[in-house]
């Protein structure tokens, strides 16, 4: 019988951007790609609420991000092991099913006073502060692309998109930021 051999988890992850590109710094507005982190779509049954599973996903490092019924991202800039992760989740178990999500998505961020004006030409979503309020999300279209949008800060979202469309979400973006300088 052949040999096998397995290559185990480096101990040191390296953090690097998913996405290849240099933030972009304009008047009032920077556009970065955030760390090549973690990012699990839980999944519970419909009336379930997030309570559960909030103190478990902080312990790790993680936040949670409301995507419809019954279902969050979380979210940290740490990228959990293969054993993290799935211990992780058999805790979460049976509040929620886990699956990652990491290398399928890509965060951008989007700061400064200028970042709900420049998402405003893209969405058509309230991104008002009353409307859209810090911790809150929604599934939106941002120009044909599908994102899902996080409010961070008062001046600060989230983007996650799918990998396949990060390229272009991050040109749209530079396209709609321009008259920023």
């Amino acid at each position: 019988m052949p040999e096998t051999r397995t290559h185990p988890m480096p101990q040191s992850l390296t953090l690097r951007p998913a996405l290849a590109r240099l933030p972009l710094q304009r008047s009032g507005l920077r556009i970065e790609a955030l760390l090549e982190g973690t990012v699990l779509h839980l999944l519970a049954p419909v009336g379930s609420g997030p309570a559960g599973l909030t103190a478990e996903l902080g312990a790790s490092g993680l936040s949670l991000r409301p995507v419809s019924p019954g279902q969050w991202f979380a979210v940290g800039d740490a990228v959990l092991s293969n054993t993290a992760r799935a211990a992780l989740a058999a805790r979460l178990k049976p509040a929620a099913e886990v699956v990652d999500q990491s290398h399928g998505r890509v965060r951008i961020a989007l700061s400064g006073p200028m970042a709900t004006r420049v998402l405003a030409k893209g969405t058509a979503a309230d991104l008002s502060l009353t409307a859209f309020p810090i911790d809150h999300a929604t599934t939106t279209l941002i120009g044909h692309i599908a994102a899902h949008l996080t409010r961070i800060a008062e001046d600060r979202f989230e983007l996650i998109v799918l990998r396949g469309f990060a390229e272009s979400q991050w040109e749209d973006l530079d396209r709609m930021s321009a008259e920023f300088g």
